[in-house]
């Protein structure tokens, strides 16, 4: 069990307390897929129209005047792109705004640690929901790739795998934001100064080969382009080490991010 950066002041020294996680985590967990069934069709509807409307305009649109991209017509190309960005987005807007309003608005956070269940549990399972979340929307884009013609390899089956990887560590990214800032009104800052270059220069709409060098270095330590490789290659059936180092590189990325939302948001329940 990792250790949690949480701080309690103990006969006049400091002491590193264990994160309080238990088997409570699932039916937290069971209570936000319950919330999530009653209007799942609007959910569902709204992140599966925003990717097939860039497919639709970049790749069908733009793409007839696009040369081929690394040897593919650019549909192909950016079709799996779209999987991952897709993905990123749907844990990043449920473990911004949704949990803040859980935490801050509708009081879930205090009236769950109210009962048996620690702050650590239910971070948790926040975490788990935006990776639930992760896995289904991008699982309904690549179905939508599928039916277009667009998957090449039964490789793709290991996509939902590696967007569940990708979905913890965009649902720690997010809620450790969300644990920083004092109002909803800074989630727009998340999205416009972290979430958006990602999207623009992780490897979604183009090859980071023609880009000055400091650029292609700084895109190695985007999260959303490890995801995009894996996503791509699994798609095209395009499988080498390569793609295991990408794998290596969000599994440690997470594991190093896991700590920082349940000491951040742990301060603000727990006062």
């Amino acid at each position: 069990m990792c250790r949690n950066y949480q701080e309690s002041f103990t006969r006049g020294y400091y002491v590193l307390k264990l994160p309080d996680i238990s088997p409570l985590v699932w039916p937290v967990l069971r209570r936000h897929l319950i919330v999530f069934s009653r209007n799942w069709k609007t959910n569902i509807s709204f992140n599966f129209f925003e990717p097939l409307l860039y497919i639709t305009a970049l790749g069908l649109g733009l793409g007839a005047y696009v040369q081929p991209m690394e040897g593919l017509p650019y549909l192909n190309y950016l079709a799996p792109g779209l999987v991952a960005s897709s993905a990123m987005f749907a844990t990043s807007y449920e473990c911004t705004y949704g949990t803040f309003v859980r935490m801050e608005y509708q009081k879930t956070f205090q009236a769950m640690v109210a009962t048996p269940v620690s702050i650590e549990d239910v971070i948790v399972a926040e975490m788990l929901f935006g990776t639930f979340k992760s896995v289904l929307y991008g699982s309904v884009i690549l179905v939508v790739i599928l039916v277009l013609g667009l998957v090449a390899s039964p490789w793709a089956l290991l996509v939902p795998p590696v967007l569940a990887v990708a979905g913890l560590l965009f649902a720690a990214l997010s809620i450790i934001w969300t644990g920083l800032v004092p109002n909803m009104e800074n989630f727009n800052y998340f999205f416009s100064l972290i979430m958006t270059p990602l999207f623009l220069f992780s490897g979604v709409f183009f090859p980071l080969s023609g880009l000055p060098p400091l650029v292609r270095s700084l895109a190695w330590a985007s999260p959303l382009y490890h995801v995009v490789n894996l996503v791509r290659g699994l798609v095209l059936g395009q499988v080498g080490a390569g793609l295991l180092w990408d794998l290596i590189w969000l599994t440690v990325f997470t594991a190093l991010l896991f700590p920082l939302p349940l000491y951040l948001v742990r301060r603000l329940v727990i006062r």
